[in-house]
C-alpha cells in the first residue's frame, strides 16, 4: 500500500514527478524483461513500452491493485506480445554438438538466435550497493538460456518468485490468476529447469582477491598470445564459443588443440579492456588497426567458478554495444 499511496502523491503534485517515480521501477523491470526475452535491446524497448503504457493508463489505475504489480502485469504482457512467435534466444551449445579440432565452421546464424549480453543492471535510485552482487546472481548466459525453454508463463513466474522474490499474491496479481495457479506453476517450471543442465558461474565481485587475480592471469595470458599459460586457467570441462556461429568446443584440452593450432590466430596483438556482462568478469576485445592504434573486435564473457574460468563466450558481432558497456570506441 505503501508505494500505492507515494505514487498517487507523485501523481498528484505534477506529471513530471510522477513519472520520475515511475522510472524508479526501470532497473528490476530491465532485468525481468530480459530474463524474459533474452536480448538487451528487446529489454530496453519492452520497459520503454511498459512505463509508456503505465504513464498512459495511469488515470484509470484508481489504485485497484499494487503499483508494482500492476507494472509487471505490463511488462509481462508486452514480453508476451513480443514473443508470440515462439522463437526463443539460444547459446552455440543449445544447437549443436561441440565441435572438435579441425572440423570446418559451420555458417553464421542470425543476431535473432541468440542470447545477447547485458550489462550490469543498475541499481535503483537509493539502492543499497549490496544489490550489485545480488542482482548478478540468476541473470548468467546459461540460465537465461535455460530459461527459455520454459513457457512464457512459467518464465514469468519463476522469474519473478525465484529471481525476484515477489510474493505468490503479487505474482497472482500481476498475471490475473490465483495464487494456487501460482504455486502449481512454479513447481512445473522449477522441475523443468532442473531437467536441464544450468552450471551457474559466480558472480563478478571485483573485491574478491583470488577472482582479481586469476582474471589479471588470463588478461596477461591473452595480451601476450600465450595459450600454454591461457589454457592452464581453464576448468578441465571449460566451454568455449563464439557467436554467430553454432561453433563450440567443450574442454581444456579440445580449446588447447584448437588454439595452438591456429584458432586463435585473430587474437595477436589484441587488448582487453575490463567491464561486466551477465554478472560476470567481461572484456573489450580490441585488435591491431592498419591506421595505428586498436578498434573493437569482440565482447568477451568469462565465468568463473572454484577459481578457474568455466566458460568463455566471444560475442563477434557485439561491438555495437560496447557504448552500453562503458567501453571506449577505440584504444590509441
Amino acid at each position: 500500500m505503501a508505494d500505492l499511496t507515494a505514487a498517487t502523491r507523485h501523481e498528484q503534485r505534477g506529471p513530471a514527478e510522477g513519472e520520475s517515480w515511475l522510472e524508479r521501477y526501470r532497473a528490476e523491470l530491465i532485468g525481468y524483461c530480459y530474463r524474459m526475452l533474452g536480448s538487451a535491446a528487446e529489454a530496453e524497448d519492452a520497459v520503454q513500452e511498459t512505463l509508456t503504457r503505465a504513464w498512459q493508463g495511469f488515470d484509470a489505475f484508481e489504485g485497484r491493485s499494487a503499483l508494482r504489480s500492476w507494472l509487471y502485469r505490463i511488462a509481462t504482457n508486452v514480453c508476451l506480445n513480443m514473443r508470440k512467435s515462439g522463437q526463443r534466444r539460444a547459446r552455440p551449445m543449445d544447437l549443436a554438438s561441440p565441435a572438435v579440432a579441425g572440423a570446418p565452421p559451420r555458417a553464421a546464424l542470425p543476431e535473432a538466435v541468440w542470447i545477447e549480453p547485458i550489462p550490469d543492471l543498475p541499481l535503483a535510485a537509493g539502492g543499497d550497493p549490496a544489490e550489485l552482487v545480488v542482482s548478478r546472481e540468476r541473470i548468467s548466459l546459461a540460465f537465461v538460456a535455460a530459461l527459455q525453454y520454459l513457457t512464457p508463463r512459467q518464465r514469468a513466474v519463476l522469474i519473478m518468485r525465484d529471481v525476484l522474490s515477489l510474493r505468490a499474491d503479487e505474482v497472482a496479481e500481476s498475471l490475473d490468476t490465483t495464487v494456487a495457479a501460482v504455486k502449481s506453476t512454479l513447481q512445473r517450471a522449477r522441475a523443468a529447469l532442473a531437467g536441464r543442465e544450468v552450471i551457474e558461474p559466480e558472480p563478478y565481485r571485483p573485491a574478491d582477491a583470488a577472482q582479481r587475480a586469476l582474471l589479471a592471469r588470463y588478461v596477461d595470458a591473452f595480451q601476450r598470445h600465450d595459450f600454454d599459460a591461457l589454457v592452464a586457467l581453464l576448468h578441465e570441462d571449460a566451454t568455449m564459443s563464439m557467436p554467430p556461429f553454432p561453433w563450440w568446443l567443450r574442454g581444456r584440452e579440445e580449446i588447447r588443440r584448437v588454439l595452438l593450432g591456429g584458432g586463435g590466430g585473430a587474437c595477436r596483438g589484441a587488448r582487453l579492456m575490463p567491464t561486466v556482462a551477465n554478472g560476470s568478469p567481461a572484456f573489450g576485445q580490441y585488435r591491431p588497426s592498419g591506421e595505428g592504434g586498436h578498434e573493437p573486435f569482440a565482447l568477451v564473457v568469462t565465468e568463473v567458478s572454484g577459481g578457474r574460468i568455466i566458460g568463455v563466450t566471444t560475442f563477434l558481432e557485439a561491438t555495437g554495444l560496447f557504448p552500453s558497456f562503458a567501453l571506449p570506441p577505440r584504444l590509441p
